[in-house]
């Protein structure tokens, strides 16, 4: 999927109390996080990990491939203008980021051609390699099963009652809940169709505008593997 253990990452926030706590869970799941940027905190140090005022100087230093972004609301689109004008693909744990400013994120990165997940999603997992956000590291188990999330919460709920029932996970890819976010299911379901390690497919989707229903008749129309779906509401 967008991740694998050989991923380069940086964290965007690492000295925040949500940066750094949840860097180091993505270190311990595996995740090859090559350095953090924080404005006027560079040249320290978390969890082993170097921090950069800028981008600009950890993509130089690094030559990293996704920026994840435990950054506040209102410096979400500077963070990632920051990232996106690097060449990265971001995703966006930020809740709360102004609507104006996650349409501006999404219009630059269909120009610069990069991948956003988010605002306000728990990340993405290629389980037993890599991990970007906030998922809990042990709730997962291998597997063919991919899962495809517009809430966190009901990410982890489902994922957990998968594994404790002997069906492992190939990839989880939260899209985030914001009424507006970067990549959707209909992003997302072509490359799931495609990918060798997963067989079936778990869509999770909230009540709310009306992707699901387009999605369902793109998965109607496009999608072979088995697709189980759930709508909270």
């Amino acid at each position: 999927m967008f991740i694998d253990k050989k991923t380069r990452i940086i964290v965007q926030g690492i000295t925040g109390t949500q940066g750094s706590f949840h860097t180091k869970q993505m270190l311990e799941y595996g995740t090859n996080i090559v350095a953090g940027v924080t404005p006027g905190k560079g040249k320290s140090v978390v969890e082993g990990i170097p921090v950069y005022n800028t981008v600009k100087e950890a993509v130089k230093n690094h030559n990293p491939e996704w920026s994840v972004l435990f950054v506040p609301a209102a410096h979400v689109k500077e963070a990632a203008f920051e990232a996106l004008h690097a060449n990265l693909n971001i995703c966006i744990i930020s809740e709360h980021v102004p609507v104006h400013d996650a349409i501006a994120i999404i219009h630059l990165a269909q120009q610069k051609k990069k991948i956003v997940l988010g605002p306000n999603c728990p990340g993405c997992i290629t389980v037993g390699e890599s991990k970007i956000g906030i998922m809990p590291n042990h709730i997962f188990k291998k597997g063919n099963v991919a899962v495809l999330s517009r809430s966190g919460t009901l990410t982890y709920e489902i994922v957990h009652h998968l594994s404790n029932e002997g069906i492992g996970q190939s990839s989880v890819i939260g899209i985030g809940g914001d009424p507006v976010v970067g990549t959707n299911f209909l992003d997302i379901l072509p490359i799931l169709e495609k990918d060798e390690r997963t067989k079936a497919i778990v869509l999770i989707g909230e009540i709310g505008g009306n992707l699901e229903e387009k999605t369902a008749e793109y998965i109607k129309k496009c999608i072979k593997k088995p697709v189980v779906a759930y709508i909270a509401y």
